[in-house]
């Protein structure tokens, strides 16, 4: 393909509360085995794009272990391939990143020194399954300087802590606003842009000059009226995981047929690191009902609308539901969970009832409190 691909990962998010104090967004556990940075990996080698840039920064060292072999996602290759990269420190600059335009300046030696045309950014914290080719398409035949990709969203979902866009009948992008206190469209974007490299390195050595540090405000709604940038719609499933809420109905989507059998039984696949476990097992006395259970689990209880991450024990007599357990967490007998999400390598003790009332409830074994 004829573009370079760079995947912001480096994010941190309020509203994902203790989730992520051990770990970046991106690397949120997703659908029992994936992680939230495997969906944009997996489309950038579907697509063939073969020179990929990993930015991260926050709470990256479950990220960093996630992606040290690149050969999980076909990016192991003599040339381009999958590269990680951190802030960097020089004489000129010793900041961590101060926004997704300074991570890009960052790495604008490596963008300098390849030969794709075409740049797509992706966040790493989205879940969906995308054809690059097919946005790249649309992009040089509207000539336009810069496409993004949004998402029409229903009525009864709230957008306001998105990018909201309008565009013309043409497909062009008139307004552009971030997290809008008055929502003027339906149309969200999705953190996917494609544009001409060389005019990307000209803008953040631009913004740079002018101690400008944000890619959607400094450049996408500062740039608005004078490049032209168009809209392409995503039409499949897209979700961003942003908040606890988020996270937990993501997770869920997974438990209905037909958003797994998008995702994992129609081509192009997804794919992730693969741990070598075993298949999960389920002793006499366990019941489980429309969950995801992951491979390494052992299962004694009854478990219900829920997702089990790998390693999980279930003791006897556990019931789980409406639920996420994430890796490596150890349910004592006698446990009720119920509408929570059990943090990874947590101890659960026997007999214990953890129940979220009116929202999702987080359990981490964080000095034996739950929160």
């Amino acid at each position: 393909m004829r573009a370079i691909g760079i995947i912001l990962a480096g994010g941190n998010s309020f509203r994902m509360k203790v989730l992520a104090k051990n770990r970046a967004i991106s690397a949120m556990p997703i659908a029992g085995s994936y992680r939230a940075i495997d969906f944009s990996l997996s489309n950038m080698s579907n697509s063939g794009v073969q020179n990929v840039l990993v930015l991260t920064q926050y709470n990256a060292r479950s990220l960093n272990r996630h992606l040290s072999s690149s050969k999980w996602w076909d990016f192991g290759r003599k040339q381009g391939g999958l590269s990680v990269l951190t802030p960097v420190i020089t004489e000129e600059n010793s900041s961590w990143y101060r926004g997704t335009a300074d991570a890009m300046y960052q790495a604008l030696w490596n963008l300098k020194e390849c030969h794709e045309p075409y740049v797509i950014i992706a966040s790493g914290d989205c879940v969906y399954k995308m054809d690059y080719n097919d946005m790249l398409e649309a992009h040089i035949k509207s000539k336009a300087d810069i496409t993004i990709a949004y998402k029409n969203m229903g009525e009864d979902e709230k957008i306001d802590r998105y990018g909201v866009i309008s565009m013309d009948e043409d497909g062009r992008i008139t307004e552009f606003e971030e997290k809008p206190l008055a929502v003027k469209s339906r149309n969200i974007s999705c953190g996917i842009y494609i544009m001409r490299r060389r005019q990307l390195i000209e803008i953040l050595e631009q913004c740079a000059e002018e101690g400008r540090y944000d890619f959607v405000r400094d450049v996408l709604i500062r740039y608005k009226d004078v490049k032209k940038i168009y809209g392409y719609e995503i039409k499949t499933y897209w979700s961003n995981i942003a908040s606890v809420e988020d996270y937990f109905r993501t997770n869920k989507d997974f438990l209905k047929k037909e958003v797994r059998d998008y995702f994992f039984k129609t081509y192009p696949d997804i794919y992730s690191k693969v741990d070598d476990l075993a298949p999960a097992k389920y002793n006499t006395g366990s019941s489980v009902k429309n969950s995801l259970i992951a491979s390494g689990c052992i299962i004694n209880g009854s478990v219900e609308d829920s997702i089990i991450f790998k390693k999980v024990y279930v003791g006897n007599n556990v019931k789980i539901k409406n639920s996420i357990i994430l890796n490596d967490v150890y349910i004592g007998d006698n446990t009720v969970i119920e509408n929570c999400i059990v943090e990874s390598r947590d101890t659960i003790r026997a007999n214990s009832t953890l129940v979220g009332e009116g929202e999702i409830k987080l359990v981490m074994n964080d000095s034996d409190k739950h929160v």
